[in-house]
């Protein structure tokens, strides 16, 4: 697992290609129901169920990957 994985699966599912570690989810016109996407890809590509307050607490990449790994990137 890592950013550049997690930014890719915010770039597919937000159809914008100019994502990185930093990109903020929402600020870059995410919304919660395409934040249930993003959940579900790493829940399925990682095994890794995490909760909508996961996300509102990391919603960049480079958080989220955080979070996944336990602080270990």
């Amino acid at each position: 697992m890592s950013i550049d994985d997690i930014s890719a699966i915010f770039r597919r599912v937000l159809e914008i290609p100019d994502i990185g570690p930093e990109s903020d989810f929402f600020a870059v016109g995410g919304d919660s129901l395409l934040a249930t996407r993003v959940l579900s890809a790493i829940a399925r590509r990682y095994g890794v169920e995490l909760s909508f307050d996961d996300f509102l607490l990391a919603p960049t990449p480079g958080a989220l990957a955080t979070r996944i790994t336990g602080g270990h990137r």
